[in-house]
């Protein structure tokens, strides 16, 4: 009889297991962060087509803009946690908003799980090519020989190009004045324009005006040089201790399945190894990258830190 019972036990874990649904069993919603047509956006459809043919399950874009991010994060924050609501975002939501904003509407580190860094988007420091400074050394010489009457451009107050800005002029210990724009387009427009005298920006919108000779780089944020504009010298070459380097990713809501974040890592790595993605993150201004859960949140550690130092010292706060 004892026997029996054993047998019966062990058909009912088979049958339950045999019924575990296996995710995904429906489409596969990407929340992403930002604007259509910006860099979330544009990386979450590049990737797309090749998950969803991993997955085996449509993959639904939806952009839910505002607030720096915050308002797309804080809906895959409350989302049912079965790993069919995922978030695609820039670090600027874990690293830097919660510095800005007075009141987070969600816990960037206890209320969104690390699936997987997907992509860095390096920028690149430019002034006029007719501005008559020929080098980063030059510039720097020429903001800190008038401070205060030089200004430089970003997408907006907080964003990854304005506190790149302001952590080199802490380094190299000159002042300028900010002007912020609604997004990199009219802050290049001006540049070009003369209306203020240099930018950090991403490769996409600068990299027509370099070509045709209008614009002049300087320096790129990362660690290392680009491959994509290896003559052009990383910043910390000449300011030692300056690096910044803006990412992208992806999380989904606390809760979710080690299993779920696993397989989704692993479908990733995959994708982001494929020749023609690359090449396509290549184009839009993009590089490839993979880590762990685990490698990603010690990145966002790192970051959050990072970037409170810069914010607290330079007093920024969101209008």
């Amino acid at each position: 009889m004892k026997r029996l019972f054993v047998l019966i036990a062990c058909f009912l874990c088979l049958t339950a297991t045999a019924q575990t649904p296996v995710w995904p069993t429906q489409p596969v919603k990407i929340v992403v962060a930002f604007a259509p047509g910006g860099a979330a956006d544009q990386l979450a459809r590049a990737i797309g087509p090749a998950l969803q043919q991993a997955l085996g399950q449509s993959v639904v874009i939806e952009n839910k803009v505002g607030a720096g991010g915050n308002i797309a994060a804080d809906f895959v924050a409350k989302s049912t946690p079965d790993g069919h609501t995922l978030l695609m975002g820039s670090g600027g939501i874990f690293s830097i908003n919660p510095h800005l904003y007075n009141k987070m509407p969600f816990d960037p580190v206890k209320d969104l799980v690390p699936v997987a860094s997907v992509a860095r988007v390096p920028q690149y420091l430019v002034v006029r090519a007719d501005s008559g400074i020929t080098s980063l050394a030059g510039l720097l010489a020429d903001l800190k020989a008038h401070p205060g009457q030089r200004s430089f451009g970003s997408p907006g107050v907080g964003t990854s190009g304005h506190l790149a800005s302001e952590m080199l002029l802490a380094h190299a210990g000159v002042k300028a004045i900010h002007a912020p724009y609604r997004g990199g387009g009219p802050a290049v427009t001006d540049l070009l324009g003369g209306q203020i005298q240099l930018i950090i920006s991403s490769a996409p919108a600068l990299l027509p005006h370099l070509k045709a000779g209008k614009l002049r780089a300087f320096g790129v944020t990362t660690e290392k040089r680009s491959a994509e504009l290896p003559d052009i010298p990383a910043i910390g070459e000449i300011v030692p201790g300056y690096e910044t380097n803006p990412w992208n990713g992806m999380w989904g809501p606390p809760g979710i399945p080690k299993d779920v974040v696993a397989r989704m890592n692993q479908a990733l790595a995959k994708i982001l190894a494929m020749p023609e993605v690359q090449e396509r993150l290549r184009g839009e201004g993009r590089e490839a990258t993979h880590s762990s859960p685990e490698e990603f949140a010690r990145i966002i550690a790192r970051d959050i830190t990072k970037w409170k130092k810069v914010v607290q010292e330079g007093n920024i706060k969101v209008q």
